[in-house]
């Protein structure tokens, strides 16, 4: 097909699909969220929570901006550094800074914010572009996305900067609008004009992204220009069909892919971190068209990626591309934090548990798995079984280095680097919800506090906790009005032998709604609320593999393995030789793990115990996600079984191994604090 005929034909296919909605632009409304979410900085966090975003705010993520070159040497602020030429870096970081910053209230973090946005808004070009790229055949659309996400964020969170704002990117919508018009100029590359501004197509396959930050835009700030705002949405999704890139026809039974790399033909849709981004494509799309099968796809979608390529730390399996479900393979931190964003988001819009619970799945298992107890080095990838983490032997991943399971400055490509941080406080934003005017919803538990104003007066609700290592959850509720409010009940809670109580009243068993709320209808004052929540041991079996994974509460457990830890210069992810001195500073290195003591067991699932080896008053250790620091462990007998190891790493687990003799007790921890583990075991059989 000539390429002039991409975009009517594209065109056609959306005006299909938006067949239902109203011609008239100003009638056309945009199907609403179930919940909405509060203005970023009215919730913060304490206890544990609030200790992991100071010391995100104290590490590598605090702190690209000082020394970073990709971050603080961005072309986006005058300098000369990019890692590729979708010029990403910058609005990466800035997507996460300012929730970071807004959210633990730091001066130095939003001042940082501010020059950010102070040099971007003021260099913004006489037609409208935001950002460094010179030629037309440079200007890609895709970290523009990235860029409004962070653009939005700020204009909730500061009030003073958002008319501002909302100008500049109403000047960037209307030229954007006036290139997608033009065969999606900035969304598909045309080599024949020498374009190069996306090569691989991960801005188009990321076509939606740009439209959540627009449909916002559209909602609140219309200015009348909301044909505009409308059609450019329309255009970004027509650009995607045109491009082949259209997730509804990935999202299908019998299209999804249920093997990983070797066994599959790759693409952009088998791209870990493009699928984790993916996941909102149906729902922004039906926001604009109304079509209900986009409903059942969004729900079809999750289950297909939970059967057939999920680790059981909550991500994706995927090293680049899609891994199946197998625990040697890696998973990258971008795919963890861009998936806990996904499950907020599509949690918001439908209220379904089974996304915030895997939204906190992530958050307490993958996410903290990935990370330095200081925050000062991350994984580009993590392996669920990973007895090592150092240079392998060999590669075990699908399009990674030897180096990616290191935890380091940037142990492959830097894109994890500038984006690992969005993580927490992003969850922590979306962590209440509101229903009309005075309904608030705890979505995503933790100790979080919102302080804000409802249509109908101000309200706080502060919950102390240490979840998810305690299902205690003590709320302390203070409102000028007579409001409803609900603890949303994930769906491993034994219902049954958990209960709440209202002030010094006595315990009563949940009785929580078909949504999973726990409502309380509460008059304005004080009111005090606990709920307690059974922490119990979930056993999950594979019998086609042979093996256990093992669960207490939403925790997942994994065996401790010992390891002797040194380091050395960070190393770039390009050459694999040393980064000059004038390009890391004293807290950044790559680091060594290599194990100490034994990995290779088989467990009894039927065994496992539970112990408190710690009690301080209920006080948590920080950091909480380091060797030894969480308050409870697991115990499960255990037999040292022969286990091959394949690429440099652990195989496979052997099958149903026979086992002789007396068992081992073996220590399982949580996941997130065993930076080397193994949390896929071995069922073992005992030879009678």
């Amino acid at each position: 097909m000539k390429w002039p005929q991409l975009l009517p034909l594209a065109l056609h296919l959306v005006s299909i699909a938006t067949a239902s909605v109203p011609t008239e632009s100003m009638e056309k409304a945009l199907e609403p969220f179930k919940y909405n979410t509060f203005p970023l900085g009215t919730i913060t966090a304490t206890g544990w929570l609030h200790d992991q975003l100071e010391l995100e705010a104290n590490g590598l993520a605090g702190h690209l901006n000082d020394f970073y070159r990709f971050v603080a040497g961005s072309t986006w602020v005058g300098g000369d550094w990019e890692y590729s030429t979708l010029d990403e870096a910058a609005p990466y970081w800035f997507n996460y800074v300012v929730p970071l910053a807004w959210t633990i209230d730091d001066a130095r973090l939003k001042a940082q914010a501010k020059e950010f946005l102070d040099y971007v808004l003021d260099h913004q070009a006489e037609d409208g572009w935001l950002g460094p790229e010179k030629t037309h055949q440079t200007r890609g659309i895709w970290a523009r996305s990235l860029l409004f996400f962070g653009l939005v964020q700020y204009a909730q969170a500061d009030p003073s900067e958002t008319d501002r704002i909302v100008t500049a990117m109403h000047k960037f919508t209307i030229l954007a609008h006036s290139m997608l018009k033009d065969n999606f100029t900035g969304l598909i590359e045309n080599t024949t004009l020498g374009d190069e501004f996306d090569p691989y197509g991960f801005g188009l396959a990321r076509a939606h992204e740009l439209p959540m930050s627009l449909q916002w835009l559209y909602e609140n700030y219309p200015r009348n220009n909301s044909e505009i705002i409308w059609e450019t949405i329309e255009l970004m999704f027509a650009g995607g069909v045109a491009g082949g890139k259209d997730w509804t026809t990935f999202f299908v039974e019998g299209v999804f892919p249920t093997l990983g790399t070797p066994y599959i033909t790759t693409s952009s849709f088998t791209h870990g971190v493009n699928l984790a981004e993916g996941l909102r494509y149906p729902t922004v799309l039906y926001r604009m068209n109304g079509n209900s099968s986009l409903l059942d796809q969004t729900s079809l979608a999750v289950n297909l990626l939970t059967t057939y390529q999920s680790t059981l730390a909550g991500s994706i399996t995927a090293d680049e591309h899609l891994g199946g479900l197998s625990p040697e393979r890696g998973s990258e931190t971008c795919i963890s934090v861009e998936m806990m964003f996904s499950m907020a988001y599509l949690y918001r819009f439908y209220g379904t548990n089974a996304y915030a619970d895997r939204a906190e799945r992530v958050a307490f298992n993958s996410l903290p798995a990935a990370l330095s107890p200081n925050w000062w080095s991350h994984q580009y990838v993590q392996q669920v079984n990973q007895p090592w983490s150092r240079n392998l032997s060999a590669v075990p991943f699908a399009n990674v280095n030897s180096y990616a399971n290191s935890y380091g400055l940037e142990p492959n490509f830097p894109c994890c680097t500038v984006n690992h941080g969005q993580g927490y406080p992003k969850y922590v934003a979306a962590s209440y919800v509101l229903e009309g005017d005075s309904h608030v919803i705890h979505a995503l538990l933790g100790p979080e506090t919102l302080s804000t104003k409802l249509a109908t007066g101000n309200v706080t609700i502060a919950c102390t906790t240490n979840y998810p290592f305690s299902g205690r959850l003590e709320y302390a509720i203070t409102a000028t009005t007579d409001i409803s409010f609900s603890v949303r009940i994930p769906d491993w809670v034994n219902k049954t032998s958990s209960q709440y109580s209202l002030a010094a009243g006595s315990s009563k068993p949940l009785s929580s709604d078909s949504n999973n709320l726990q409502t309380f209808n509460l008059t304005k004052g004080t009111t005090r609320i606990a709920v307690e929540l059974e922490m119990g041991i979930q056993v999950t079996e594979s019998p086609a593999n042979g093996t256990a994974a093992i669960y207490y509460g939403p925790l997942l457990y994994a065996l401790d393995i010992d390891y002797n830890s040194t380091y050395h210069s960070p190393l770039s992810y390009s050459s694999l030789e040393p980064l000059p001195a004038d390009q890391i500073v004293a807290q950044t290195h790559d680091y060594v793990l290599d194990p100490t003591s034994s990995w290779r067991y088989a467990i009894d699932p039927t065994s496992v115990t539970v112990q408190q080896v710690y009690d301080r008053d209920g006080q948590l250790q920080n950091p909480i996600w380091a060797k030894n620091a969480t308050p409870f462990a697991l115990f499960a007998d255990a037999w040292l079984v022969p286990w091959e190891e394949d690429s440099g790493t652990a195989a496979v687990p052997p099958k149903y191994p026979n086992v002789t003799g007396s068992p081992s007790k073996i220590r399982l921890v949580p996941y997130g604090s065993a930076k080397l583990h193994i949390a896929d075991f071995p069922i073992a059989v005992q030879s009678s």
